[in-house]
């Protein structure tokens, strides 16, 4: 079984490494992959944890999972049976920053939330979803913030 760590990690790079490598995955053997996430400091399970297993629980239609400690007791790790690829980069920074935009947010607080991604990539993804009516900009103070269209709730 092959093993992705995603310690020390934000949950933005754990998430786009977590979907490179299983997307490597899938199309290689296919099979199950081991997450290493580990159970993190604060005792209720860590960022990366309830990050990764949120995201599976979303991606069910492309994967299945279980529970590191269904499998082999361990908090720790999470398994994932592969079957087909996983969205790009690219839609998955559109959806969280959708996500995100849940109360008006200036370009400049996405950019602060997703510093992982470039600026071209945030400026892009924002484009892409006012142009298809996901996000409507909205001034506020003289300054443009964007919100998501309660149609995409």
């Amino acid at each position: 079984m092959r093993e992705l760590d995603l310690h020390g990690l934000t949950t933005d790079e754990a998430i786009r490494i977590f979907i490179e490598g299983y997307n490597r995955q899938v199309q290689g053997n296919r099979e199950p992959l081991r997450i290493i996430h580990g159970w993190g400091s604060s005792g209720e399970g860590g960022k990366i944890r309830r990050k990764i297993r949120e995201f599976l629980t979303e991606a069910t239609d492309n994967l299945e999972w279980e529970p590191g400690e269904d499998v082999e007791g361990n908090l720790g790790v999470t398994i994932v049976y592969p079957r087909t690829v996983l969205a790009a980069r690219k839609k998955q920074l559109a959806e969280a920053i959708a996500h995100f935009c849940s109360t008006p947010r200036t370009e400049s607080k996405i950019a602060g939330e997703f510093r992982t991604y470039n600026a071209r990539e945030i400026k892009q993804a924002i484009r892409g979803l006012v142009r298809h009516g996901r996000l409507q900009v909205i001034l506020k103070g003289g300054h443009a913030t964007y919100l998501r269209l309660p149609s995409n709730l």
